[in-house]
């Protein structure tokens, strides 16, 4: 690769960088500007925070897209490992059709999966609320949790579980302490991978979503349209902090499980 053409591919690089993060960057900025026009700068403040963790309809959606969270990954973590355990270690008819189902949700416009969701709970009589957002959510968080989980199923070695079994344990038990701490590490990723996309999900949760179950995307989303609001910057500045968090410890976790980085 000649000089020229790595100068042109990092300078490529840098303003791909500065398209994906100068936004983020202007946003957190804002969030401490002492002016609610946000166009130009007045000083430093915090009381945009204070106004947001203030405002009971934040507060109340927040609240929301926590239990959503919470209740997709609880759900989808033991099904996306046990989906992983079963493509990974077994071989029957229609594997490569299952596989392909499950990891749909992955490739899928959100906008495709969100109507499809929507024309289906309408079918079945399904009043719109928490249980159709956290099915919904699951049905995306699955794939992720396969993927991330099955990496590190793939790397096991089959002969300490046949260990266990020579040395008298169960097939349950050998499950139990053998294999399960080893993916123990993915695992816990997974379930953090899981939990940001159910918290951050809009699009597919604007449609499976009702009035009383509206979660802060969908809040954050519904009051910026009506103008600027710099307690919305505020938490959305908290939102990205704790999105960041939870990738970097889950980019840990990966790294111990011995799974892609």
């Amino acid at each position: 690769m000649t000089p020229l053409v790595r100068r042109a591919l990092s300078a490529w690089t840098v303003l791909v960088l500065l398209f994906l993060w100068l936004p983020i960057a202007i946003l957190v900025a804002w969030s401490f500007n002492d002016s609610r026009l946000n166009v130009l700068w007045k000083g430093f403040t915090l009381r945009w925070y204070a106004v947001a963790f203030a405002d009971g309809g934040l507060l109340r959606s927040l609240g929301n897209s926590l239990w959503v969270a919470a209740w997709a990954t609880l759900l989808s973590v033991p099904l996306g490992t046990a989906a992983a355990f079963l493509l990974e270690r077994h071989r029957f008819r229609g594997r490569a059709a299952l596989e392909t189902t499950l990891l749909l949700p992955m490739i899928a416009p959100e906008v495709v999966i969100g109507t499809s969701l929507l024309a289906l709970f309408v079918a079945v009589g399904w009043e719109l609320g928490f249980a159709t957002v956290i099915v919904s959510h699951v049905t995306f968080c699955v794939p992720f949790v396969l993927v991330a989980v099955r990496a590190r199923v793939a790397s096991l070695d089959p002969a300490l579980e046949e260990a266990a079994l020579d040395l008298g344990a169960t097939p349950a038990t050998a499950f139990r302490r053998v294999v399960l701490p080893i993916a123990a590490p993915a695992v816990a990723a997974a379930a953090l991978l899981s939990f940001m996309l159910s918290f951050d999900e809009l699009v597919v949760t604007w449609f499976t979503a009702s009035a009383g179950s509206r979660t802060l995307p969908i809040e954050i989303y519904g009051r910026i349209r009506r103008g600027l609001d710099p307690s919305l910057n505020a938490i959305s500045t908290v939102l990205v902090a704790a999105t960041l968090a939870v990738v970097a410890l889950a980019g840990l976790l990966r790294r111990r499980a011995g799974g892609p980085r």
